[in-house]
């Protein structure tokens, strides 16, 4: 006869324990960790985290366990022991208690107890528990030993001899990152933990492993030695270099951003942050920041008042209205800035208005949408088609969604120009020229095998979106998903470019690319970066240089500074409140966290002082709700659409796709990424028998002749580049003149 349940009113994948008398309802399989924290009874540890696979080595979890009236003979750790009905467990007890200090005492006899020189000291979890479980003495005589650093990169500092063995970095590279960098070497009391070829680390979520690590073995380079967590305030904030829109907590010291961590939402970046997010605000701190509105005057520029720099705008501004004014805002702008922008650009008759400015192809009026799928259940899809992207680099977050899913059996088929490198199993590739993207798409095999699944999902990226023919690209996605039934996840091509639309930020006369094939006499450009961040640099300068230009700018670089006749500082998203729109359409809000440099000012406040000198409604407001009544009834715009451009010239097809720490202003001057191995210099990469065919040779400096100019760059051969492409990384200044289309490549 069966022992009957304790509770039989429980569901039958549950069961009844006990922990410290108090009775839960658990499911089976899990921990006695888990049933613990999620009744908040604490248990310490330094070796579990509920994102990584359990290890159980460090044993600070030890508990004592009674079944059946009957006390185990030895502690087990919380973290490995699986929950059973009726089982009674004791985290206070004498036995636990003793146990517990013993193993805390085992764990300091190598720790080198360097508290007031370690960047992880005030927020150390050894610190912590050692209040609780350590001795005010060790008994311990024999020298501690000592273990060599390594240098692991630019963004993640050392110093192992603090490393207690918990293998949360390791499992973090291994499962999570899946690059698999960091492991346990020698064994016994020579383990050391670190990397197996001595390289630094070239996982795109580096940053991670100083948040799991908890000692102050790893910690973050960019941030050592700057300040003591105590003397920190946190802010609320939002990664701004992708559409992901990652959580994150701005650390701030007197103002500064000194360093920035994440802020857990499982709906979107759970509890990590890419790289990107996580060091970019070196770059607010870059040396050509503006600071100071300037005007150029007789070819010079001088630094002038907020009064003069807003009336020298209004008076360009005033002079060309209407249908000679081009309005141009950087995907990234706040949904507030962007409703603003709006409002004057119809305050000033003007429909050339447009945020779509790494794009090419608006011939089907494509905007940004929301995904078909939202993020958090992309994990959970069983066929996944990535088409046109790196997306290890477009999303480095998304990439690691999409690991999960495989770890859970999806099977991911790919469509690209490059045969990019992924940390997850391929089930089939399709590696081709960007003009047969859309034919490798509806192949059958593939349509077969999305057809098959319960839960598939398409996610077309940046390549595919900036595609000179991206509207027959983006139609073929569309088909593929109404024949499968999969959801379509296109990549918003810049982080609120969602929000943007949704605000109204788009032609109703000429997009980007028609403003430059027929040069408007004025353009307003806001927070872009105009030699870098438009899909034609050369048309775009051309027609720059031939107008006036009002520029609203967080960097007074040589490009802006090169067209511009007044630059007006403003705040980046780091030092201002507002929203953003994430890629499944979430409004998420920041709060202001860094001071605004010199005297720049909020963009919202810019542009309300200049709507006021130009007497514009709807520009009576004083504060920033104000500014969000002003523009909530922005109404929907039809949007214009312009003829397709043709892929010109001869050569070789040129794929495009955005170089990971090169994607706007701010992360261009973040010199820590810079310096990441991820971050290669500019460079065209071709098949070898393109190569070959040519006369070219690996690491010869050749020019690429295109339609839109031509560019001089060292030369690199990938049999992961399909045959008659070339394939190159926006964001470079090398690489600038070479847009789309093709190239043809010949010795310099």
């Amino acid at each position: 006869m069966s022992a009957q349940p304790v509770n039989p009113n429980l569901p039958p994948d549950h069961v009844t324990v006990f922990i410290d008398g108090v009775e839960l309802a658990a499911p089976k399989g899990s921990m006695i960790i888990q049933a613990a924290d999620k009744a908040g009874i604490p248990i310490p540890r330094f070796c579990y985290h509920d994102k990584l696979a359990i290890a159980a080595n460090c044993r600070m979890c030890l508990v004592d366990t009674e079944v059946g009236g009957r006390s185990a003979p030895k502690p087990s750790p919380a973290c490995a022991t699986p929950v059973m009905d009726g089982l009674k467990v004791f985290t206070r007890n004498d036995k636990a208690l003793k146990a517990q200090r013993n193993v805390m005492e085992f764990l300091l006899i190598n720790h080198p107890l360097d508290c007031p020189i370690c960047d992880q000291g005030g927020e150390c979890e050894l610190q912590d528990l050692s209040l609780g479980y350590g001795r005010s003495v060790s008994r311990f005589q024999e020298r501690k030993r000592t273990v060599p650093d390594e240098d692991i990169g630019p963004l993640v500092a050392t110093e192992m001899t603090r490393c207690i063995q918990c293998t949360r970095c390791v499992r973090f590279t291994a499962e999570v990152a899946g690059t698999y960098e960091l492991g346990g070497m020698y064994r016994g009391e020579n383990l050391q933990i670190g990397t197996f070829d001595g390289k630094p680390l070239t996982t795109e979520l580096s940053g991670n492993v100083v948040d799991v690590c908890p000692v102050g073995a790893l910690t973050n380079k960019v941030f050592q030695f700057k300040a003591r967590p105590w003397e920190l305030m946190a802010r609320e904030s939002l990664g701004y270099h992708d559409p992901m829109g990652s959580n994150l907590y701005l650390h701030l010291r007197r103002g500064d951003v000194l360093r920035t961590v994440p802020r857990d939402n499982e709906s979107v970046n759970e509890c990590w942050l890419s790289d990107r997010d996580r060091y970019s605000h070196q770059g607010l701190y870059a040396s050509d920041r503006a600071v100071k509105p300037l005007l150029k005057s007789g070819g010079e520029w001088r630094e002038v008042s907020w009064a003069e720099g807003l009336s020298a705008a209004a008076e360009i501004l005033r002079a060309h209205r209407g249908d000679e004014l081009g309005v141009l805002v950087h995907p990234a702008a706040s949904n507030e800035e962007g409703g603003l922008l709006a409002k004057l650009a119809a305050g000033l008759g003007s429909g050339n208005l447009d945020h779509r400015i790494a794009q090419r192809d608006f011939s089907d009026g494509a905007t940004a949408e929301a995904f078909g799928l939202p993020l958090a259940e992309i994990e959970k899809a069983d066929a996944i088609v990535v088409f046109g992207s790196n997306i290890r680099h477009e999303l480095p977050l998304l990439h690691q969604r999409i690991r999960k899913a495989v770890r859970n059996g999806a099977r991911v088929h790919v469509v690209n120009p490059v045969d990019f490198d992924f940390a997850f199993d391929i089930a089939g590739k399709r590696i081709v020229a960007p003009s047969q993207l859309a034919g490798a798409l509806n192949d059958a095999t593939l349509v077969e095998a999305a057809k098959g699944a319960n839960r598939a999902v398409v996610i077309v990226g940046g390549i595919a979106e900036n595609h000179p023919q991206a509207a027959q690209l983006r139609a073929a996605a569309r088909d593929f998903c109404n024949a499968t039934g999969a959801s379509l996840c296109r990549i918003p091509q810049g982080a609120n470019a969602l929000g943007l639309t949704r605000a109204g930020v788009l032609p109703a006369a000429r997009d980007v690319a028609a403003q430059f094939a027929q040069p408007r006499s004025a353009y307003v450009l806001y927070g872009i970066e105009p030699g870098l961040d438009f899909a034609d640099t050369a048309a775009a300068l051309k027609a720059l240089n031939g107008a006036k230009v009002v520029a609203f700018s967080h960097f007074a670089c040589a490009s802006t500074r090169g067209v511009a006749d007044v630059i007006l500082p403003i705040g980046a998203l780091p030092e201002i409140e507002a929203t953003l729109t994430n890629l499944d359409g979430v409004e998420q809000r920041t709060q202001a966290g860094g001071k605004l440099p010199g005297e720049a000012r909020e963009g919202w406040r810019v542009l309300r002082a200049l709507g006021g000198e130009l007497g514009l409604p709807a520009f009576e407001f004083t504060d920033l709700e104000g500014a969000r009544a002003a523009i909530a009834g922005n109404a929907a715009v039809a949007v214009s659409r312009s003829t397709a451009p043709a892929v010109a010239g001869e050569g070789l097809e040129l794929a495009v796709s955005a170089a990971i720490y090169r994607t706007d202003a701010v992360v261009r001057r973040a010199q820590a990424l810079q310096s990441h191995p991820l971050n290669l210099a500019a460079r065209i990469v071709l098949n070898p028998a393109d190569a070959q065919a040519l006369g070219l040779s690996d690491g010869q400096v050749v020019k690429a002749g295109a339609s839109d100019g031509t560019a001089t760059l060292p030369l690199a051969m990938d049999a992961g580049v399909a045959a008659g492409t070339a394939w190159i990384e926006s964001g470079h200044g090398a690489t600038a003149p070479l847009g789309a289309g093709r190239v043809k490549v010949v010795a310099a």
